[in-house]
């Protein structure tokens, strides 16, 4: 009788198994695509989409709640990303608040959330094998959580000093203007962070009550979208995500529909000028439309941004650039709330720029009637559509974390057929949904904003919370449809039919390699090989480095590198845009032993764009339009780092006084504020004279190929070279005992960044530092982030530069001097002795398999691989081989190895730099000129 019972429910369970598979369903997917997927929608109107990657060494799961910012009342801003906060803080299962994190971490992962205006998104990664228990979890958040009273009032610390830590941000600073001009009766004119007024908990204005109601009027789980990735079969996802997320309530709530336009009609058009702290200047002209969510199957938006925001010959951004006023352009929808959007055109300006502002606001309005004229027709949407259906066919697959994140996001969005291809649907021409647009783009609807410092206004409003200066002013539509320059109107011109549009998209005969060929020194020249087949994806990535001494010699050779780079990516930019819309992409960057070329996308005509810039690397042309605008660029950036985050700052001060062949910023601004063109000019012919080159060519491509660039790249670029040795740049040594410096930093928050140094660059010592890191950074954050309250920005992480292993303790704190963070910091590390001591065996093996798992995990992508390949080539590991050693290193660690490293490294800070604002300490430069005279850390 019992077995008759067993098999008759094996029976009923395979029906009831079987009913969801049917009814679930799939969506359309790449073909490149060898991932299996299903959408199910439970019980409760909770919709997910599941996904199967068999080969996932890595699980990943997201949750978006259809609810943000967007929904806070009035008397209570900032509640809906406070709500995201506490979320994380304990469950009515799992009720220690770090538990989720510390499970996490201990199993390989990440976790995180954001909460935008419409909308909250929850994510986390971990080893692949403990994806269930870390589902339960996951789940109790949203079904029970406990908002321990406690730790509400303790979180809106936290809260506010995430408000604090970026209160002097020109992002925050610009967009609270944006907020303050918007429309009052939008919900977007609200303060959106949360900090201690508007988190307020009195007796006469409770906190938590206010947190619970809330939740319960705004999170339920038919507002819910989930997203699971993991190696496990379909099945065994849809009975794990079933049997955690059927327990969320349904509360069958609706969400907010944001009907008031985002901009006041009558107020346009109009002027806001807002004054920044650093160095930056931007025009944006944003225009209300539309939402444009239901259009996502033929993005009319899309259609016309393209045009706009073309970079080739005779673009908008390309006459501005050529004539010295801009430097970057993008267009695109900047805002949709599912009832209204805005398209916006946002431009860097030059100083010029900015001076001349008011003439490109009507050569913008010029560009719009010429594509109004002439830019719709149907050989450009076919362009469009055969380049979006490419990207599509040949999709390379993301992180399981980044993957759930988008797909739990879009599932908000669209039709779950649709959610995989949606954003590369351009189904049909469709002229008068393009026209529609254009209809909007008119000088009567039109909100501009200009971003600059040091404006002089005259008694500005100030915005709430952030005090940004600023004002707001009319403008005369007339005058903006009339008032182009002539000479820069008739030079605007619309793109011409791409030419690298890809025609030849066969895989290369032959295996995969296992690793990089030396295919010899073609005349001084290192050339390696690798080709590469796995993904299916005809494509291949060219890295090329000119390494030289004149790079390195001074801090003016360094500024001068840059400059260079400058001109040769100028010079490139109209012409290689092309390029980009058609899947490649290139670089070329300035580094510690000088310059590398990187081309990448479809191998079909990545030749035709390597060749191009070889030439201009081997002549580039340097005008003195461009010389002044790259110089005060590299003037402005460099001064705004005096600007940056406290803890920016003092982790930038470790790497350029540790780091061989780098400069501090007051060297590098010196040496650029007294360059000439006539030196940069003298110093492009010499920078090739002594070289050092390396090439490896990696992807969808032949040996023949890679031998034939190395001929090429000799021929154009290697002609009149040297060939010299130029070594690999190294770290210093810290003396034996802790150095304490204070740097000087105009900004209300304290930095305290605490640097150990490790004896040697061995892989034992690596492993010993990274094992280190991963075991203390969950306790670390929950005793000085959540526990004490001392700021919002807090981590222990691994601070390894150039394979010389470091632990790094960060903290910046609105309330704390850096006398109480250090000393906070030796009460945890003195108290974490214990803790360490105590550490079983068998949780040590599950801390060091996270570590391997992270060395360890899968590539995805042929960019991965092409990355790493050439990290070892510049760290001579010509075995290919470093993560596979590294990895063996740390499961050989043991637990007397571990507690000695943390005895003399945290404990005694026997090597070790404490870079702080504020307080007692030696200045930079005298810390740094102690530093210069040490000697480098060695492998023994």
């Amino acid at each position: 009788m019992q077995v008759l019972t067993t098999n008759a429910l094996a029976l009923l369970l395979l029906l009831f198994v079987s009913s969801f598979a049917s009814a679930a369903q799939t969506p359309e997917k790449s073909p490149n695509d060898n991932n299996e997927y299903r959408f199910i929608e439970l019980d409760n109107g909770l919709r997910a989409i599941l996904v199967s990657d068999k080969d996932a060494d890595k699980a990943a799961a997201s949750m978006n709640v259809g609810i943000g910012s967007g929904d806070d009342p009035k008397e209570r801003e900032g509640i809906a990303h406070f709500l995201e906060h506490m979320l994380f803080l304990g469950t009515e299962k799992y009720p220690e608040p770090g538990e989720y994190q510390q499970f996490i971490k201990s199993h390989g992962g990440s976790h995180n959330a954001f909460t935008a205006f419409s909308n909250t998104n929850y994510f986390f990664d971990i080893q692949a094998d403990y994806l269930e228990p870390a589902l339960d979890r996951f789940a109790q958040q949203f079904a029970a959580p406990l908002f321990t009273a406690e730790l509400v009032d303790r979180e809106r610390n936290a809260v506010h000093s995430e408000f604090s830590s970026k209160q002097m941000e020109d992002g925050r600073r610009f967009y609270s203007v944006k907020k303050a001009t918007s429309n009052p009766e939008h919900a977007f004119h609200q303060f959106a962070v949360g900090n201690l007024t508007t988190l307020e908990n009195t007796d006469d204005n409770p906190l938590r009550p206010d947190l619970i109601e809330f939740w319960k009027a705004r999170y339920s789980a038919n507002l819910m979208t989930l997203a699971v990735y993991g190696p496990q079969p379909l099945d065994t996802l849809e009975t794990m995500v079933r049997a955690r997320f059927d327990a969320i309530e349904n509360r069958n709530l609706q969400q907010r529909v944001h009907s008031a336009s985002l901009l006041e009609a009558d107020v346009l058009p109009a002027k806001v000028t807002a004054e920044a702290i650093k160095d930056v200047r931007s025009l944006t002209l944003s225009f209300p439309i539309p939402s444009q969510q239901e259009n996502y199957r033929t993005k009319p938006a899309s259609y016309i941004a393209n045009l706009l925001g073309h970079e080739g010959p005779g673009s908008l951004f390309d006459v501005l650039k050529k004539n010295g006023l801009a430097d970057s352009l993008s267009a695109g929808i900047g805002m949709d709330t599912g009832e209204n959007a805005t398209l916006d055109i946002s431009i860097a300006l030059t100083p010029e720029g900015l001076g001349r502002h008011d003439e490109i606001i009507p050569l913008v309005f010029q560009c719009i009637d010429i594509i109004r004229e002439q830019g719709i027709n149907q050989q450009r949407f076919d362009e469009m559509q055969r380049l979006a259906q490419i990207d599509f066919r040949f999709r390379e697959q993301a992180e399981p974390m980044h993957e759930a994140m988008r797909l739990s996001s879009q599932l908000q969005d669209y039709p779950a057929d649709d959610i995989l291809s949606a954003p590369w649907l351009m189904e049909r021409y469709a002229p008068d949904q393009y026209r529609d647009i254009l209809s909007r783009l008119t000088p009567d609807n039109v909100m501009v904003y200009l971003l600059a410092p040091q404006l002089g206004l005259k008694n500005p409003n100030l915005t709430q919370w952030y005090e940004t200066p600023w004002q707001i002013e009319p403008l005369n539509a007339e005058a903006l449809q009339t008032q182009a320059p002539d000479a820069l109107a008739k030079a605007l011109e619309l793109p011409l039919p791409n030419p690298f549009v890809p025609e030849n998209l066969a895989m290369v005969p032959g295996k995969t390699m296992d690793k990089p060929e030396l295919l010899g020194n073609h005349e001084g020249m290192a050339i390696w090989f690798a080709r590469d087949t796995r993904f299916n994806t005809p494509k291949a990535n060219v890295f090329f480095s000119l390494r030289t001494p004149a790079a390195r010699v001074s801090a003016r050779s360094h500024v001068l590198t840059r400059l260079l780079v400058d001109s040769i990516n100028n010079n490139l930019n109209a012409w290689a845009y092309s390029a980009r819309l058609a899947g490649l992409d290139y670089s070329i960057y300035p580094h510690l032993r000088g310059v590398t070329v990187r081309v990448g996308g479809y191998s079909d005509k990545l030749h035709t764009l390597m060749n191009r810039i070889l030439m201009q690397v081997a002549t580039p042309e340097v005008t003195r339009q461009r010389f002044d605008i790259a110089r005060q660029n590299l003037i402005d950036s460099l001064q705004n780092k005096a600007k940056d985050r406290p803890v920016e700052q003092t982790s930038e001060f470790i790497q350029t006084a540790l780091l061989e062949d780098t400069w501090s910023t007051e060297e590098k601004l010196l040496a650029a504020r007294d360059v000439t063109l006539d030196e940069l000019m003298s110093f492009a012919e010499a920078l090739l004279s002594e070289v050092d080159p390396v090439l490896l060519v990696h992807g969808n491509i032949t040996e023949a190929y890679a031998l034939n660039l190395a001929q090429q790249i000799d021929a154009i670029v290697l002609g009149k070279s040297d060939f010299v040795a130029v070594e690999r740049s190294r770290v210093r040594k810290l003396p034996a005992e802790e150095m304490l410096v204070s740097l000087n930093v105009e900004h209300p928050d304290t930095g305290y960044t605490l640097y150990t140094q490790g004896k040697t660059t061995s892989f034992e010592e690596r492993a010993r530092f990274r094992l280190l890191a991963q075991i203390i950074s969950s306790p670390f954050y929950e005793e000085i982030r959540t526990t004490r309250q001392l700021g919002y920005i807090v981590y222990a992480t691994p601070f390894e530069m150039l394979e010389t292993p470091a632990l790094g303790f960060v903290v910046q704190s609105p309330t704390a001097s850096q006398e109480a963070i250090d000393q906070a910091v030796r009460e945890f590390t003195d108290g974490f002795e214990n803790t360490l001591g105590k550490v079983s065996e068998e949780r040590l093996e599950r801390e060091k398999q996270a570590v391997v798992s992270g060395l360890m995990e899968r590539d995805r992508q042929l960019g991965e691989i092409s990355e790493r390949y050439w990290r070892e080539i510049d760290r001579g590991a010509d075995g290919f081989d470093s993560r596979e050693k590294l990895a063996k290193a740390v499961k050989a660690v043991s637990l007397e190895e571990l507690k000695a490293t943390f005895r003399h490294s945290v404990l005694k800070r026997d090597r070790a730099l404490r870079v702080v604002t504020g307080g007692e300490g030696l200045s930079a430069n005298k810390a740094r000129d102690l530093i210069l005279q040490q000697p480098p850390v060695t492998a023994k």
